[in-house]
């Protein structure tokens, strides 16, 4: 009779279920990464409890994250280079508000609500677009770049007069790396106070040197924290993308939680230990030769050491190329340096390019998200930069995002709506998922408060 697998002790579980043996990768030693640093951090203690389902699918939690969280912190607004002229502007949408954020005449850039402080009506659509005055289209009240009143037709008959305020209520903004930011917390610290340690580390990367080369949002079936968690850990590979084992290390990845942000190092051009070693260079590092410059088809050293020649090649012919790397270390030119900007935007920061995901809270319903990508590539000094590419918004299923990310989208439907069963309690989290425990920790201290624990917790 077959065994039942719940019935196998302990110890024969745990053989049959061992991490395969692997040689870790050769990093950048501390001293050779004079400015992103390199170096692991200290492992936090974050304990081993379960991560309860509810914060997934409960809209009382929903609300608890929009009044102490989403409200308090800084929010990744859109481009900055969208907005190059006075009275450009980005048109935004963070959960039930919507905000402006617009060039102004002296070159500064300032948010505001955006909404009509007559009757509430929206002032403008979510986009990108020009105005030289926002002009409610109910009742033609009118509104300089600065937010002030212009016009408020048949003032007279208000016997009350204007609203006390000057115009649109406005919002901290601020810039970095090439993206406008803003908070819907009047009394937010600054910007860069916020993002520390991110600036440091990602600075060298001259994010303003890349120009965009997609634009979509798509309507997702899930939380937007079970989006976050699926890009927070490399633990999901074997599973939903066994392509990528012939591509990178899913196993020897460096986790670094820095306050409020966390990150992991995942080294490229390699060969993941849970698969044989191909007798030849797989197709994806291909790619990669082939996008530093390299043919693979004069390459006869072992594939083990791609990694490290990509790189010296890298370093050699980058500036003959138009590509500054300077100011990078080794690994940085090969590897995923892979980036939570706490707490809704995920960066997959490469030498030539940058994936960003913006994940965005549904207004209303917890089983719900928005879903922004928006991909980078670096313009090499003396090209001109490619035209901006059309934003396009749809629901998952209606197009393919690309054939990861696809597979990620067909698969978190289904962990969202797993958590509803009341067979499952909560998140049961290993050390590669430290980044999503880190996550999780950040988002307590927003909503509990820093020494506080959710009700009924030990």
């Amino acid at each position: 009779m077959a065994t039942d697998r719940k019935d196998l002790p302990p110890e024969d579980l745990l053989e049959r279920s061992r991490t395969p043996a692997f040689k870790r990768v050769r990093r950048v030693a501390p001293e050779d990464s004079p400015e992103t640093p390199a170096g692991k951090a200290p492992d936090p203690d974050l304990g081993h409890d379960l991560i309860p389902k509810e914060r997934y699918t409960s809209a009382e939690f929903m609300r608890l994250e929009w009044e102490r969280m989403w409200t308090r912190v800084w929010l990744l607004g859109g481009i900055e280079s969208d907005i190059p002229e006075p009275g450009d502007y980005i048109c935004t949408a963070i959960g039930k508000e919507s905000v402006l954020i617009v060039r102004q005449r002296d070159g500064g850039v300032r948010a505001f609500f955006n909404v009509c402080l007559h009757r509430g009506n929206r002032l403008r659509p979510e986009g990108v677009a020009s105005a030289d005055s926002f002009k409610c289209q109910y009742h033609h009240w009118e509104y300089d770049l600065d937010g002030s009143f212009k016009r408020i037709p048949d003032l007279d008959t208000f016997p009350q007069g204007a609203p006390p305020c000057r115009g649109l209520v406005e919002l901290p903004c601020d810039t970095w790396g090439g993206f406008v930011w803003f908070s819907l917390n009047p009394g937010v610290e600054p910007l860069r106070e916020f993002l520390d340690p991110i600036p440091q580390h990602l600075d060298p990367y001259h994010f303003h040197k890349m120009a965009l080369t997609r634009d979509i949002t798509v309507e997702w079936a899930c939380n937007w924290k079970t989006s976050v968690d699926a890009f927070n850990e490399s633990y999901h590979v074997q599973g939903i993308h066994p392509q990528l084992l012939y591509y990178l290390h899913d196993l020897d990845i460096q986790i670094d939680c820095y306050g409020r942000h966390n990150r992991y190092l995942i080294p490229f051009g390699t060969v993941s230990p849970r698969v044989r070693k191909p007798p030849t260079i797989p197709d994806p590092i291909k790619v990669i030769m082939k996008g530093a410059g390299m043919d693979p088809a004069d390459y006869d050293e072992p594939i083990e050491n791609i990694r490290r020649d990509v790189q010296k090649w890298k370093r050699r012919h980058g500036a003959s190329q138009g590509k500054d790397y300077s100011r990078l270390n080794d690994d940085q030119l090969t590897d995923d340096y892979h980036y939570l900007i706490f707490p809704n935007v995920t960066l997959n920061v490469h030498a030539d390019d940058l994936m960003l995901f913006r994940q965005r809270p549904h207004p209303s319903d917890p089983d719900r998200m928005f879903y922004d990508v928006w991909t980078f590539e670096l313009v090499p000094d003396g090209q001109e930069r490619p035209r901006r590419p059309r934003h396009q918004h749809f629901k998952y299923g209606d197009k393919s995002i690309g054939l990861v990310l696809d597979q990620d989208a067909q698969n978190l439907p289904g962990v969202q709506a797993g958590m509803h069963s009341a067979a499952f309690r909560g998140l049961w989290i290993g050390a590669q998922e430290l980044r999503i425990r880190h996550f999780h920790k950040v988002i307590d201290d927003y909503v509990y408060g820093p020494d506080g624990k959710p009700p009924g917790a030990v």
